[in-house]
C-alpha cells in the first residue's frame, strides 16, 4: 500500500524543545467580554452594559469577566479542556482589549487582579494551564506613557517611546489629517512602540516576567512579525528564565520557520492548516471569495483528496517533529469567521474537521462556543456572546469523545502521520504514530457508504457510528480508528 509521510525534518537547526505538556494539551480560546458574566465584579455595578447576546459590535461591553471563567471550569473540564488561552485581559478601553493602557493592571471590568489570581489558582488546582495574550507591538492611545506625550508634547520624557513623525500629535485626526506618529495599520488608536528604545524594552520585558511570576503558563503573542526579531529573542530568554515550562506561541499567519528555530517561539497559530482542513471537509461550501484582512488572497478554497494530503504533508514537513508537537492548531478564532460559518452550517463537516484537528500533532484549540454551534462570520461577528441558556448541544459530546481519544491513544499525540492509498476521493486513509501504538484512521467525508480496503477491516478501536454498522465499509460522514495490522 503506497503512502506519503509527513514526519520529515525541516532542517531548522537546533531542537527548539517546546514544553512537553503542550503535545498533551487541549486548548480552549476565550474572548473574555463575551464568555460569561458572573455578576460578581464590583466595578461593573451601576454601569451601563450591553444586553448579553447583543449584536457583537466593535464598541460596547457585554460584561463577561474572569469570575465567569472560573464558574465555567466544570463545563470546560468536562469537555476535556486542559489549557485556557485568554484574549487580552489588561486594562483597555476596547471590548477586545488589544488597546491596552496599562499592562500591569487587569481590567477592572474583568474583576481586576484579584479575579485573575483566583482564576490562576482555580485552573492550577484542576491540573489545567492558562495562557495570556500579549500585545507588545502597540498600545492604546490611553496608555500612560502615550497620554503623557499627548499632554506634554516635545517636552515629555516619554517622547522616545513612540515613533513621532511630526508635531503636534493628533490622537483624533480629522479627515485628511495625519496623527503625527506611527500606528498599527494606520489606526491612531494604536500607537506603535519603539522597541529599540531601552526603557520601552525594559518595560515590556518586565510585563512578560511579571505575569509569568504571577503564575500564568505562557504567552500568545499578537502580530509578532511587526516587532524586531531580537526583541523576541530577549523575550524568550526572560520568560524561560522565569518558567522553563512556559509555552510561547506567535500569531504568524504564514510560514513559521523563521520564528521556530529555537530562539523565539515554541509554536505558531497554524492558520494554513486551518484553511487546509476546512477546504477538504467543507469543499462544497467554503466561501471562495471571502478575504481576511491580514492576507492578500482569499484563504478558503476547496480541496480534493490529493490536494489536501499534499498540503498537510507540506505543512507538517516544514518543521521538525518537536516543533509540530508545539503548534497551536485551530479551525477559527476571534480574528477569523467561525468554522461553522465557513462550512455554511454543515455540522457534519464541522465534526469531521474537528476530528482531523484532534489527529494532528500539537495542541488542538477550540474557540469558545464551538460546542454550542455558534456560527458568527468575520470579525466582529465571530465574537458573539456564549449562549449559556441554550440546551446542551450534541457538539459537546463530540468534543468530549475527541478529547478522550487523544488521552486514550498515545499515537494521536505523536508526530508522524502517514497517508495511505485510498480507492475513493471522499475516503481519507491514514496512520498515526508508530510501533505497537500505531493506529489507522478512516474518514468518509461523502454521503454514501464506501468500502474499506481489506487491511482496514480489523479491530475497531473507535467509530463515530454504532459499532455494528457496516463492518466492511464506512457510512457517509463517518470515521473509524482501527488497531494497525502487524507488520
Amino acid at each position: 500500500m503506497g503512502f506519503a509521510t509527513t514526519s520529515a525534518q525541516a532542517g531548522l537547526g537546533a531542537d527548539p524543545a517546546p514544553p512537553a505538556w503542550v503535545a498533551e494539551a487541549v486548548v480552549y480560546q476565550i474572548f473574555p467580554d463575551r464568555f460569561r458574566r458572573s455578576g460578581r465584579v464590583e466595578a461593573q455595578q451601576g454601569l451601563t452594559l450591553m444586553a448579553w447576546g447583543s449584536n457583537p459590535q466593535d464598541q460596547g461591553f457585554q460584561g463577561g469577566d474572569l469570575y465567569g471563567v472560573i464558574e465555567a471550569l466544570d463545563h470546560l473540564q468536562d469537555l476535556g479542556i486542559t489549557c485556557l488561552s485568554l484574549n487580552p485581559v489588561f486594562a483597555s478601553a476596547a471590548n477586545h482589549r488589544y488597546h491596552a493602557y496599562d499592562y500591569l493592571q487587569v481590567d477592572p471590568l474583568l474583576g481586576g487582579r484579584a479575579a485573575l489570581e483566583a482564576l490562576i489558582e482555580a485552573v492550577h488546582a484542576r491540573g489545567m494551564r492558562l495562557v495570556l495574550d500579549g500585545v507588545f507591538n502597540h498600545c492604546g492611545r490611553g496608555f500612560w506613557a502615550f497620554h503623557h506625550l499627548l499632554e506634554n508634547g516635545e517636552r515629555s520624557p516619554y517622547r522616545d517611546w513612540f515613533h513621532v513623525e511630526r508635531w503636534p500629535l493628533r490622537a483624533y485626526p480629522g479627515p485628511g489629517e495625519s496623527c503625527g506618529y506611527t500606528c498599527w495599520w494606520n489606526d491612531p488608536a494604536l500607537p506603535k512602540f519603539r522597541h529599540d528604545h531601552p526603557p520601552v524594552r525594559r518595560h515590556l520585558l518586565e510585563v512578560a516576567r511579571h505575569w509569568i511570576a504571577a503564575g500564568i503558563d505562557g504567552w500568545r503573542l499578537d502580530v509578532p512579525d511587526e516587532v524586531p526579531a531580537d526583541f523576541w529573542q530577549e523575550f524568550r530568554r526572560a520568560v524561560r528564565s522565569a518558567n522553563p515550562e512556559a509555552w510561547i506561541v506567535g500569531e504568524i499567519w504564514g510560514d513559521g520557520r523563521p520564528w521556530l528555530a529555537g530562539d523565539r517561539f515554541d509554536g505558531v497559530m497554524n492558520y494554513p492548516m486551518t484553511w487546509t482542513i476546512l477546504g477538504y471537509f467543507g469543499a462544497a461550501s467554503v466561501p471562495r471569495n471571502l478575504k481576511l484582512a491580514p492576507l492578500p488572497e482569499p484563504p478558503y478554497q476547496p480541496l480534493d483528496r490529493a490536494g489536501f494530503q499534499q498540503r498537510v504533508v507540506q505543512l507538517l514537513g516544514r518543521y521538525p517533529d518537536a516543533v509540530n508537537r508545539g503548534q497551536l492548531n485551530l479551525l477559527d478564532s476571534h480574528d477569523a469567521p467561525r468554522a461553522l460559518h465557513v462550512l455554511d452550517g454543515d455540522r457534519e463537516a464541522l465534526r469531521l474537521s474537528l476530528l482531523f484537528l484532534f489527529l494532528l500533532p500539537g495542541a488542538p484549540c477550540i474557540y469558545y462556543g464551538t460546542e454550542t454551534g455558534l456560527a458568527g462570520g468575520p470579525e466582529p461577528g465571530c465574537r458573539e456572546a456564549f449562549p449559556w441558556d441554550r440546551p446542551r448541544d450534541a457538539l459537546c459530546g463530540w468534543l468530549q469523545e475527541l478529547a478522550a481519544l487523544r488521552r486514550r491513544l498515545p499515537a494521536l499525540r505523536s508526530a508522524p502521520i502517514t497517508f495511505l492509498d485510498s480507492p475513493h476521493e471522499d475516503l481519507l486513509l491514514l496512520s498515526r504514530g508508530g510501533g505497537a501504538e500505531r493506529v489507522w484512521v478512516a474518514i468518509n467525508r461523502g454521503d454514501g457508504l464506501l468500502p474499506l480496503p481489506a487491511a482496514f477491516r480489523g479491530e475497531r478501536l473507535w467509530t463515530s457510528l454504532a459499532p455494528e454498522s457496516a463492518a466492511d465499509g464506512l457510512p457517509g460522514r463517518a470515521a473509524a480508528l482501527l488497531a494497525a495490522p502487524e507488520a
